[in-house]
């Protein structure tokens, strides 16, 4: 690694670390005293409206842009853009959201010019090609100008060429803006296995439901500040509200006067044209269970009973609109 610092905080702990770091503009303050940690093995998901800092924040973390503020740390190495640094981002890989691909290049003479510039050994490097395509699902493609790829082959080759040279920590701008759910479930299949092969990745994206998908955590960026960070079990269980939609063969008033009697129950809609409700439940699955359990028992022929949980973009929505209240 890079020059040693003295770290007395828990950035040692972390594969990122920041603290106060802040980014001005002349006077906009795109990223704003913001404290991250990101532990290492984990995928963590950056959520938030255009204008909320996200690329801001990550160009920072991979050595593109100066703070005007703050303290970066990567694995407990103080990242700053001096040579000394060099080691130290060569173990970053950086794919941004609009990084231009060579149309006139083949797939493997694309992936052999990067190679050399990370400066990958002669006897390493042709290995080195190989098994990113494989990986990336483009072997038999390697032959093929960059120009007669499909968008999703184009942006799996670009985090081939982010990955060359092995790095420990993935940072992704938007990486699957405008790809067709096949494409972006190939993608989210390579996160996963480069995750289970020990690298730590933070990916931004507007697709929220791939985030719920892939992402260990998650943070939630408003107008520069970090309003929220956790894990994504940790961010459900605090913001998420639990619903149950229940259908009976019976009759619903008896269903309803059931339901009162339970405490965890919170509220409910009649769906419009059946006899199913949609509850607002304040327990877990085993107090699901339970419920489920208490309504048997009183006689209730239910045909549906189904435990749910609002999804990420519920949530980001209600916290986004706390924000602006």
């Amino acid at each position: 690694m890079g020059q040693e610092f003295a770290v007395s905080r828990s950035e040692t702990q972390n594969a990122i670390a920041t603290y106060g770091l802040t980014k001005r503009f002349d006077r906009h303050i795109a990223v704003n005293d913001l404290d991250l940690e990101i532990k290492s093995g984990e995928v963590y998901g950056l959520i938030g409206a255009n204008g909320a800092g996200k690329t801001t924040l990550i160009k920072m973390l991979a050595g593109v842009e100066e703070p005007t503020l703050g303290e970066i740390y990567l694995n407990g190495d103080r990242l700053s853009r001096d040579s000394n640094n060099l080691t130290l981002k060569r173990r970053i890989g950086y794919l941004p959201d609009d990084y231009p691909l060579y149309d006139d290049l083949t797939v493997w003479d694309y992936l052999d010019y990067f190679a050399r510039l990370y400066c990958l050994p002669s006897d390493r490097r042709r290995h080195r090609i190989y098994e990113v395509l494989e990986l990336i699902q483009l072997e038999n493609k390697r032959k093929s100008l960059i120009v007669n790829l499909s968008r999703g082959m184009k942006q799996r080759l670009s985090l081939a060429r982010t990955i060359l040279h092995e790095p420990i920590l993935l940072l992704l701008d938007e990486p699957v803006s405008g790809l067709d759910p096949i494409s972006r479930r190939q993608f989210r299949e390579i996160i996963k296995v480069l995750q289970e092969a020990g690298m730590t990745v933070l990916i931004s994206s507007h697709i929220l439901s791939d985030l719920a998908e892939l992402c260990t955590s998650v943070g939630i960026m408003e107008l520069g500040f970090l309003v929220e960070s956790g894990s994504l079990t940790d961010i459900r269980s605090r913001f998420a509200r639990q619903q149950i939609i229940i259908n009976t063969l019976g009759d619903l008033a008896t269903l309803q006067r059931e339901l009162k009697k339970n405490p965890l129950v919170k509220e409910w809609e009649v769906i419009p044209g059946s006899k199913r409700l949609k509850v607002n439940f304040a327990g877990g699955e085993v107090d699901s269970a339970e419920l489920l359990r208490s309504l048997t028992l009183a006689g209730i022929s239910l045909t549906e009973f189904q435990y749910t949980q609002e999804d990420l973009e519920t949530i980001f929505l209600k916290l986004g609109s706390q924000q602006a209240s």
